[in-house]
């Protein structure tokens, strides 16, 4: 086993060109180029040039489409393939990223730390399901304030739809999605309107349709394993390669497309007992091409360990993270406002829960998770900013992993709405909406899939349906176990269904929840306690004596944040929430139902609120 990974493109690596392939065990290697006439292809030896690479030694021009045959077998796409326009079986295409005539100069960039987030599925973003109909959308995010949009993973997968988490490239954008120039069209785009660019990207697996990766070397190991099989070789015989393929995919997005940030899928999957972590490594590399480019580049980790190592930086011993998904702050809202406990909601669901997410970032630091059944996670150290940590009220997987794909709008009523967004947004954290979150769109968003192979599309329909048997959901939507149905993710009535609907934003309930969300984003800006990262300065009190109905919080409770205070009142009828010691001068600066006047301010401060409301005061 290789235990020292390599530090850079000179350490053992092939500086790559189109029409080059890493194939280190293969006998030989012909490279195809198919004729645009279909008559037939032009076969090209190549020969060895160190290092395990095969090249031909010829330049192949931008719009080329080209195959790789190992050792005489049928010709397949390029495990660097930035382009795949006739799917992922098809040829590979050489894509010339330098053709793009960018008009953001001008663009300095956009750090994650404390911005608001959006996270956006382009397929069902809308109508069109398109990068450059998601483009045409971009004002209404300028509007809400939203400044980083995430894309959901838009790497070549089989079939039309799906969340692009089974993608088998890590170098192209799906074709229906518009192809790579599409992708460059959409960050030019959004820099025009002040908006950075995340993307979602998926190192830890690769999808089950199209992945030729084997047939060209060592890109998985046995000696590691995932929730998805074999795990990527990253310290094995061959892992420098294997490793390059990741960081230079890592590097392109930030360099030629001008991405801003990438979000890392399931990091803790990526099993690496090297003397450095790849994640390590990529955080070095991609400070200095900051550093090159003159703009911050962000890395966003999700990971499932609710350990700091991720956001340490490399020279303490850590993965250098500019940030983390925080999922514990999901989980305490979700359970307190709805009152659900199956799953990895049992240990969440009271305000004290909840407190603890809100100050010190995991629920589990160190203590016994009933859902894991083991003592779980680390305590992040009181110095570490909370805008190194990215929450929410709802994402693709917290909402597209439930049976049917429901949304919280489904259950809450538009007051426990409005109060977990004011909850998230004035946070301590960097908060991250889900696309039509902002308005409580009622289209659920469900898990799809269009895998084109029958026996694969059964084993997939199979799968979900036992996932969710026997579990309790059922119960958790009040249907009966022996007829309660998960939908076909196969059918494209539920892809369909799970579109935006752009006609809810314009009717009156939908629009006032929209500014409802505008004036939160706003008053993180005008605000400097709201906007601050500052966790020591964070905490959350209610009313000691009340106690859940049906598992769910119906009563009040206070965020408070430095001078300014978010005040909620879960209850049916109205309450008077003493509010700490608050200084002279706040006023009410948001709310969501009308607030009688009677604010008060010292040390007994307190305010009355009608049922189901929300006040800001700062």
């Amino acid at each position: 086993m290789t235990t020292t990974a390599p530090g850079d493109r000179t350490a053992g690596t092939h500086p790559h060109r189109p029409g080059e392939v890493w194939a280190p065990g293969a006998g030989s290697v012909d490279l195809h180029l198919p004729a645009a006439d279909d008559a037939g292809a032009e076969v090209v030896a190549l020969h060895p040039a160190g290092g395990g690479w095969w090249t031909s030694g010829r330049d192949l021009p931008h719009g080329t489409d080209y195959a790789f045959a190992v050792d005489g077998a049928d010709p397949r796409p390029d495990p660097r393939s930035p382009w795949q326009p006739d799917g992922v079986h098809g040829p590979s295409r050489v894509f010339d990223a330098s053709r793009h005539a960018w008009s953001d100069s001008a663009w300095a960039g956009r750090d994650v730390r404390g911005a608001v987030l959006y996270e956006l599925h382009v397929g069902t973003f809308t109508p069109e399901g398109t990068l450059d109909a998601a483009a045409a959308r971009l004002a209404h995010l300028a509007d809400l304030g939203v400044e980083v949009v995430e894309l959901l993973p838009v790497a070549p997968f089989n079939g039309v739809h799906g969340w692009g988490y089974d993608g088998v490239g890590l170098y192209g954008v799906h074709e229906p999605y518009g192809g790579p120039a599409a992708l460059q069209r959409f960050v030019d785009a959004a820099h025009a309107v002040g908006i950075a660019v995340c993307l979602d990207v998926v190192h830890n697996h690769l999808g089950p349709s199209g992945n030729y990766l084997g047939v060209f070397g060592p890109y998985f190991t046995d000696a590691h394993h995932t929730p998805w099989g074999a795990a990527i070789n990253l310290d094995g015989d061959g892992s420098p390669e294997v490793r390059r393929w990741i960081l230079d995919s890592v590097l392109r997005w930030l360099r030629d497309f001008h991405v801003d940030a990438l979000r890392l899928d399931a990091v803790h999957a990526l099993v690496d007992d090297s003397d450095r972590h790849l994640l390590a490594q990529m955080s070095d590399e991609v400070a200095a091409l900051a550093a090159e480019v003159g703009r911050p580049l962000s890395l966003v980790a999700e990971v499932d360990l609710n350990d700091p190592v991720s956001v340490t930086p490399t020279a303490a011993g850590g993965w250098g993270m500019t940030a983390q998904w925080a999922d514990d702050v999901h989980h305490a809202l979700h359970a307190l406002l709805t009152g659900e406990r199956h799953g990895y909601y049992v240990d969440f669901g009271t305000p004290d829960t909840l407190r603890t997410a809100l100050r010190e970032v995991f629920v589990h630091a160190g203590s016994y998770s009933t859902f894991r059944d083991r003592d779980w996670g680390r305590p992040v150290p009181d110095d570490v900013d909370g805008h190194r940590f990215v929450v929410f009220g709802q994402d693709h997987d917290q909402v597209g992993n439930r049976a049917l794909g429901d949304r919280p709008s489904a259950v809450l009523d538009d007051g426990a709405l409005a109060a977990e967004a004011a909850l998230v947004l004035l946070s301590p954290y960097t908060p991250m909406l889900f696309m039509g979150e902002e308005w409580g769109a009622r289209t659920p968003w469900m898990y799809v899939t269009d895998h084109p192979e029958p026996d694969l599309a059964q084993a997939v329909r199979e799968g979900r349906a036992r996932e969710f048997g026997g579990h309790g959901w059922a119960a958790t939507y009040g249907a009966d176990e022996a007829t309660f149905v998960v939908p076909d993710p196969q059918d494209p009535a539920t892809h369909e269904a799970s579109r935006l609907d752009w006609s809810e934003p314009e009717q009156a309930r939908h629009a006032r929840l929209l500014d409802w969300y505008r004036r939160l984003v706003a008053l993180r800006r005008e605000v400097p306690d709201l906007g601050s990262g500052d966790r020591s300065r964070t905490d959350l009190t209610w009313d000691p004596t009340a106690e859940p109905v049906d598992g769910a919080w119906r009563d009040w409770l206070v965020l408070h944040r430095g001078a300014a205070r978010v005040v909620v009142n879960l209850a049916g009828e109205p309450r008077t929430v003493p509010l700490g010691d608050l200084p002279e001068g706040v006023t009410v600066r948001a709310a969501w139902s009308d607030v009688p006047p009677g604010l008060t301010s010292g040390p007994d401060a307190s305010l009355t609120l009608p049922g189901r409301a929300v006040a800001v005061v700062a």
